[in-house]
């Protein structure tokens, strides 16, 4: 990811609408699946900033950060997560069968292979082991802000499906996230790319839809919108939304 990018997060993570109401709602759609279980270790794939691990050591007893950037964990570090280990998903410093939880919060699409990842990611898993995935939606919204974040892609909840089933795991959930607010974002998205095209903009992590400027009870007010779609998320999957969340369990 693009250095300014990674230090916006970093300040943003916090406060923001956006990291707020996925906290939000993942944390209530794990809780609610993992029925009041205690995973004994969970990996954070991919944690970047490390801004689930707090979320996760209330879920799990022994949390583990990894990232393939020294930078991010030193990061995690200063947050009183010191375990992590630099790491490629291609290739996992860890024995077969060593996690109960492997988590990818917006991950996955950074990675060129992703079936190759999954397929790693399976092999960490112990026998019920389970994968949390967030990841965007739908490559027609590909914009400057996946640029920014150096996404690989997009996706549909079918092509997820099969990313899961290549790796032998079986899907319990699928649902879109982000749904209220969806209507909103749709089009303030695609009138971006149109002027992104018309005026041919290079990607700047100066300019992304996290930098423009909010008042806080504005922030509140759309995490609140946000997290409003947990109690049905809990109990049905989501056909359409901003982003995907998604829950799979080894056989």
């Amino acid at each position: 990811m693009d250095p300014k990018a990674y230090q916006q997060f970093l300040e943003l993570e916090r406060d923001h609408w956006w990291f707020r109401g996925r906290r939000s709602v993942y944390f209530g759609l794990l809780r609610h699946e993992l029925d009041g279980t205690r995973p004994e270790r969970v990996l954070d794939l991919g944690c970047g900033m490390g801004g689930f691990l707090d979320g996760l050591t209330e879920l799990g007893s022994k949390v583990y950060p990894s990232d393939i950037s020294v930078e991010s964990l030193v990061r995690c570090r200063e947050r009183g997560h010191p375990m992590g280990v630099v790491s490629s998903g291609y290739r996992l410093p860890y024995r077969d069968g060593a996690f109960d939880l492997v988590c990818m919060f917006d991950a996955i699409e950074h990675i060129p292979d992703d079936h190759q990842v999954m397929r790693e990611v399976a092999r960490v898993l112990a026998p019920g082991g389970r994968v949390f995935v967030s990841v965007p939606a739908y490559q027609f919204l590909f914009a400057n802000n996946d640029r920014v974040a150096q996404h690989q892609r997009r996706y549909t909840r079918g092509r997820l499906a099969k990313v899961f089933e290549q790796a032998g795991l079986k899907v319990e959930r699928n649902s879109h996230s982000n749904i209220f607010l969806f209507p909103l974002i749709l089009p303030a998205v695609l009138l971006a790319k149109f002027l992104e095209t018309v005026f041919q903009k290079e990607a700047s992590s100066d300019h992304t839809n996290l930098s423009w400027p909010i008042p806080k009870a504005v922030h509140n007010l759309l995490h609140g919108i946000f997290a409003a779609e947990l109690p049905f998320t809990r109990r049905f999957d989501w056909p359409v939304g901003h982003s995907i969340a998604a829950l799979a369990q080894k056989r």
